[in-house]
């Protein structure tokens, strides 16, 4: 859910966000902090992870400037400053961040990876915690495994004492004045090759204490990650539910019909108080359906006039964001499309992928199916168009 910053905080804490990578190991093309987890970026995980903690006055952003337009859609409905544009390195990019919040005069910062979208806000307050206590705290978790140490041929030298060594995690919790102090030092130094804010630490000379991490709080960087990370999902929403939908819309003047959200040419239109698109009503019944959330017109009324002529594809996004609301998740959408004309499997692919885009999931969740009536009835005389919807959708357990 989001939260907006309340103004008077019992901690003058602040979070920095860095997701200004790149990413490039992820796959899919985009960096990983906006590919898509269950319908939803790594990016805007973590910023609502944060932004249900109420002891953080501020939430920045450093972001790349060539992806303003993935993040406007990840921040779409927060309340935050503007985003700040990093640098070539994380540390360059965190001074940047640090930099923008100086005005804000706060005690305490958490510096978080975007990229790390499992945290819990019980996480979040033993970083507060343990920066407050300490000044420069990172969360920790014991190595398990054995570690070698090898030469550069690949050859092991020795056996390292796993009891003297721990994975860090974020979010990482200073002093803010501390920090930006030892960032401004070390770019007078000529220093950016620090790989995160606890090793800027050390490197100044201050002690640096470790409090519990997770072990669900991983870092999203290969493509296995990703996977695993989707399981992790599935095992948290355990309530499945399926939903049904129905629509019907009468031919009428026209020279197009919209289906799927997609325009399709035809010798009529559909008739309705918004689009008639007899597709995208079906599936928005039949996820409201699943959420036992009333149906559309519960929502839009065909009684007010803001709708006439509306894109249905608000109703579906509405839809899906009484989804996400609840913490769920789409599993799939199937349509079955009853016609006569026009043909709908010229257009299948085109309506999958569009339909995909405004629910927010990858086209191989929905199927589009298409029938005549076989020349019977309203249908077979050609006087309207039937869609059925299927929704299956995955929630947490209550």
């Amino acid at each position: 859910m989001v939260s907006k910053r309340g103004a008077a905080m019992s901690l003058n804490c602040v979070a920095l966000v860095v997701a200004a990578g790149r990413g490039s190991r992820s796959g899919e093309g985009i960096p990983k902090q906006y590919r898509l987890l269950a319908g939803q970026s790594a990016l805007r995980r973590s910023l609502e992870l944060l932004s249900g903690i109420p002891e953080l006055k501020a939430i920045q952003v450093v972001i790349h400037p060539d992806d303003l337009e993935f993040y406007r859609d990840a921040a779409a409905g927060f309340d935050l400053p503007a985003p700040v544009f990093g640098g070539a390195t994380r540390q360059e990019s965190v001074l940047a961040g640090l930099m923008a919040l100086e005005a804000a005069d706060p005690d305490y910062v958490l510096i978080h990876d975007a990229a790390r979208a499992f945290a819990t806000p019980a996480l979040i307050r033993r970083a507060i915690e343990a920066g407050r206590d300490t000044g420069a705290a990172l969360p920790a978790l014991p190595v398990v495994d054995t570690i070698k140490a090898v030469d550069t041929a690949g050859a092991i030298v020795r056996t390292v004492d796993r009891n003297e060594l721990r994975a860090v995690q974020t979010p990482q919790a200073f002093a803010f004045k501390t920090l930006l102090d030892v960032h401004r030092r070390a770019q007078r130094d000529g220093r950016n090759d620090f790989s995160d804010d606890g090793a800027l630490a050390e490197w100044a000379g201050l002690t640096v204490s470790t409090f519990p991490g997770e072990a669900t709080n991983i870092k999203l960087t290969t493509p296995d990650d990703f996977k695993r990370a989707e399981a992790m999902l599935r095992d948290n929403l355990s309530d499945i539910r399926t939903g049904m939908g129905f629509d019907v819309h009468a031919f009428g003047p026209g020279d197009h019909v919209t289906l799927g959200g997609v325009r399709i040419p035809h010798d009529q239109g559909l008739t309705g108080h918004s689009d008639a698109d007899v597709v995208l009503h079906a599936l928005v019944d039949a996820i409201l359906g699943a959420l036992a959330d009333g149906d559309i017109g519960a929502h839009f009324p065909p009684s007010d006039p803001q709708w006439r002529g509306a894109s249905s594809d608000r109703f579906l996004k509405f839809a899906v964001e009484r989804l996400k609301a609840r913490g769920g998740i789409i599993a799939n959408l199937d349509i079955t499309v009853v016609s006569e004309a026009p043909k709908i499997g010229p257009n299948r692919d085109a309506m999958r992928a569009r339909i995909a885009e405004i629910a927010g999931i990858t086209p191989d969740r929905v199927g589009v199916k298409a029938t005549t009536n076989e020349g019977m009835g309203f249908i077979g005389r050609r006087e309207g168009i039937v869609a059925y919807a299927m929704a299956t959708i995955r929630l947490p357990a209550s």
